[in-house]
């Protein structure tokens, strides 16, 4: 079944077009071609439940008023075999349209035959998607920022996909460059110290309690051995020891946050592979390099950067970005992404023009390169105050410190509870409490309470059957529920479009707060049978829709609390 959103507005498309053609052959207006006009659903119900601004356009082209045109067209218009039972002319001139009852009945039929896959489309077409988000440091534990990068990524990606494009997740690993330089230094420090305290560690160093661990626990296999080794060695064999577990630790911390890769990038593959080198080399080949100071530069100015910026620095070593411009170039030429997006930090902002300026010196279209900035993230208590510490360990907040404190369901819907670009402030004491004040409970409580209605009234499901009695559905409560479950499909696609995942987070809201309302107003235990069992259909449908949308989102739908 189609949508009918997109129908209602296809039929007041076709009714207005006839509508003009009938106006003009009546006489009620003159000879010529309508210039083009939106169908928009208007914010204010009491204005219809449909709007367009046909008459408004044409006003210059026929010479009439715009309130003149529209009366000629409602006069016109013919309504039969649409979804709409009214039609009057608003204000200056718009023309609003009145639902009818089978545009509410075929959505929860639609809702119905589609179950599962209600609210996916074929929009994206198939086109083939690659989300990166967290991409952590791999030389140290994730912090919650990295935890909100992860909600609002995961969530993404599985948005796109339900929108119809081919999609797949990655977690870029930095495992080069001089974070790697700087924990193989850190950890031959430690090393080194438990053999002689006097040993003293630099202050651009980590100095986490993990590189502590680490040092001890290669100081536990291979004693003193290395402490006559080179420096090089020496270091070399300590990253080789510690960076394997930092990242199965990323991994399995990630696993515990409900996310699972599709694919674990390691920069070093760029190194090895010569793609970093022969990124350099097709940045020269198309005349967009100069060289100055002895360093490598990238006429980034040419293409809207505000100034050129170092490709290879006077030592020949390539400075951070370049490994990045060859893993850009891997995800869109090598293997074809039609688009990467990528989840960053706003403190990245800077970096986003530049990327694009290198792809563009490729020849590669920049559009196809999205990224989300995501704002800092504070989390706070009941008061308002900062919290910077676990109340269990008495440790920063990590990601896994986090998940100790409030549910994951908790963490991940709070995360993405805001669009991407404001500034986010989790409450974990609200995190935990089980209120209507709590938004992911609030979601999840409709639900469970949905499943003990369904589970008082029809226990063996036979009076949820959709038959003829949906009709009856018209209280103005029940027509506002059943006009959010039409508008999902929709809601779907412009979330992808808007690379926005917290419409899905915001629609689960709505959902809740609408069957709430819904159920104060219109009981279920109604002694008129057909009433009794369209508003049970209206129940289950609701529930269906609302598990599904906390499973795209990864969270649980408990049918008890």
């Amino acid at each position: 079944m189609k949508d009918p959103i997109l129908s209602a507005q296809e039929q007041i498309t076709a009714l207005i077009g006839k509508a003009f053609a009938d106006a003009q052959a009546a006489g009620l207006l003159p000879e010529g071609e309508p210039a083009e006009f939106r169908v928009e659903i208007p914010a204010d119900r009491s204005h219809g439940d449909f709007s367009t601004n046909a008459a408004m356009v044409n006003a210059r082209a026929f010479r009439r008023a715009p309130a003149m045109i529209a009366d000629a067209l409602v006069k016109s218009a013919q309504l039969d075999g649409t979804y709409f039972e009214k039609i009057e002319t608003a204000g200056p001139g718009f023309i609003n349209f009145t639902l009818g009852s089978k545009y509410y009945t075929d959505i929860l039929k639609k809702a119905a035959a589609e179950g599962a896959d209600y609210g996916k489309s074929d929009h994206g077409k198939g086109k083939r998607v690659l989300v990166e988000f967290v991409s952590a440091n791999p030389t140290g534990p994730m912090h919650v920022g990295n935890a909100r990068g992860g909600a609002i990524g995961d969530c993404l990606a599985e948005t796109l996909t339900w929108a119809g494009y081919y999609t797949e997740r990655e977690f870029y690993v930095n495992d080069a460059g001089n974070q790697i330089e700087k924990f193989g230094l850190s950890l031959d420090i430690r090393y080194r110290e438990i053999f002689d305290p006097s040993v003293e560690m630099p202050e651009d160093s980590y100095h986490g309690a993990d590189i502590i661990e680490h040092a001890n626990a290669f100081a536990a296999i291979h004693g003193d051995a290395y402490l006559n080794r080179s420096e090089e060695e020496r270091r070399r064999a300590l990253v080789e020891f510690a960076l394997p577990k930092n990242i199965e630790g990323l991994e399995r911390d990630l696993l515990s946050y409900r996310i699972k890769y599709d694919t674990w990038f390691r920069e070093s593959t760029l190194h090895a592979d010569g793609s970093v080198k022969d990124i350099i080399e097709r940045l020269k080949a198309n005349g967009y390099t100069y060289e100055k100071d002895g360093a490598l530069w990238l006429k980034a100015e040419q293409f809207g950067c505000d100034k050129d910026f170092v490709l290879v620095r006077s030592n020949g070593i390539p400075t951070y970005i370049v490994p990045d411009i060859a893993y850009h170039y891997n995800k869109l030429v090598i293997r074809k992404f039609d688009t990467a997006i990528n989840v960053l930090g706003a403190d990245h902002h800077g970096y986003v023009p530049r990327m694009k300026a290198a792809l563009q010196a490729l020849g590669i279209d920049p559009e196809r390169l999205k990224v989300v900035l995501m704002q800092m993230v504070r989390l706070i208590n009941k008061d308002g105050e900062v919290i910077k510490a676990s109340k269990r360990s008495g440790k920063a907040i990590t990601l896994v410190t986090l998940l100790d404190e409030v549910p994951t369901d908790a963490a991940r819907f709070f995360f993405n509870l805001r669009e991407p670009n404001t500034h986010c402030d989790f409450n974990l004491d609200l995190a935990v409490e089980q209120s209507s004040q709590n938004p992911v409970y609030y979601c999840q409580y409709a639900h469970a309470r949905i499943c003990s209605i369904l589970a008082k009234l029809c226990p063996d499901g036979a009076e949820c059957i959709p038959d003829d009695s949906l009709d009856s559905l018209t209280a103005s409560e029940e027509r506002e529920l059943i006009r959010h479950i039409g508008a999902l499909p929709q809601q779907i696609v412009a979330a992808a479009a808007a690379l926005d995942p917290s419409a899905i987070t915001r629609y689960a809201l709505e959902l809740a707060a609408l069957f709430h309302k819904f159920y104060n107003a219109c009981r279920c235990d109604v002694a008129e049978r057909e009433v009794k069992n369209a508003r049970l259909f209206l129940c289950k449908t609701v529930r269906d829709i609302m598990k599904n949308i906390l499973g795209l989102m990864k969270i649980d739908a408990p049918e008890k609390m």
